[in-house]
């Protein structure tokens, strides 16, 4: 391998494990704290779920790239169709999931008195679940293309050759086109969302002056966290989707691994680095972080002692 494929590669499995470390780390927390009050929040849910849709997201992408730099006979048809459905699954809940979390961090710590948002704000719940049940729709469409897409692949050398090319150029415009507007929409919905956040804190700081309050009140913090929380997504998710737009080729042409793997460090980026931040941006994830990391130290000072 060139010096330039192993820099990406060393990349991927380092970004791969950190992934998996922070993905479960937010998951494990949860389900512990779910087991103990036999029930769970809304948020907490959605970064539970969240959590595991990006582990498998991770190890999807992982396998991809181990098969198409180490093991290019198991690319088969079959294995690859496989593969492209579970991305797509992983990759939809993953992106539907953040942007789900974006639009319950605005309901629930904004404040505007127009009757509709009151409205929403009091089924933010509902919001939540309504955003995920109608993004279905997108996850349909997307899997019955690709059982067309595999239909025809499998079907190639039968009948009208040029009629079956002009077919799959339809079914690729398509799949393509849906994607780039279902990554559009929620792309448009998180940043609406980060700018009322920005405009309700805004509001909320000038109310602040004009009584003669403290501007740096508790308000204030969990307005400045969650937007915080919401533009990290919007810049990562921006920078993926891009890269995902211009190397999507790539898919079809695995002889040019430089762009494969560029895309393959883009992609765990985003899905690793938005854990993290979740994870900085969640006061009890943070807590619980930092005891893990001390009681990790704590083993590792136990460890070393017991060695000599």
């Amino acid at each position: 391998m060139s010096l330039l494929v192993s820099v990406l590669s060393i990349l991927v499995i380092a970004e791969f494990v950190l992934g998996n470390v922070a993905n479960g780390f937010i998951a494990l927390v949860n389900c512990i704290d779910w087991i103990k009050r036999h029930k769970i929040s809304c948020i907490d849910g959605i970064l539970t779920a969240l959590a595991v849709s990006r582990i498998g997201l991770l190890w999807v992408i992982i396998f991809h790239w181990y098969a198409m730099l180490f093991n290019p006979a198991l690319y088969c048809l079959r294995v690859r169709t496989i593969v492209a459905i579970a991305w797509v699954v992983s990759n939809h809940f993953s992106l539907w999931l953040a942007t789900s979390l974006s639009i319950f961090y605005l309901l629930k710590i904004a404040n505007f008195s127009s009757l509709f948002f009151l409205h929403l704000k009091w089924r933010a719940n509902r919001v939540v679940l309504m955003i995920l049940w109608g993004t279905l729709v997108f996850l349909a469409f997307r899997l019955a293309v690709l059982s067309i897409d595999e239909e025809m692949q499998m079907n190639g050398y039968q009948g009208n050759i040029t009629w079956m090319t002009n077919l799959r150029h339809i079914v690729y415009l398509s799949n393509l086109t849906v994607f780039t507007l279902v990554n559009f929409i929620s792309f448009s919905m998180s940043l609406t969302a980060f700018l009322l956040l920005i405009f309700s804190l805004w509001k909320h700081l000038k109310r602040m002056q004009l009584s003669g309050k403290e501007t740096q009140d508790l308000s204030t913090k969990v307005h400045v966290r969650a937007m915080q929380t919401v533009i990290s997504f919007l810049l990562l998710f921006a920078i993926y989707f891009v890269t995902l737009i211009i190397s999507v080729w790539s898919f079809y042409n695995p002889q040019d691994l430089p762009v494969f793997l560029c895309f393959q460090v883009w992609a765990l980026a985003y899905v690793s680095g938005h854990s993290l931040i979740l994870i900085w941006g969640n006061k009890k994830l943070s807590q619980d972080f930092v005891s893990a990391l001390w009681q990790v130290r704590c083993w590792l000072e136990e460890w070393k002692l017991s060695t000599l």
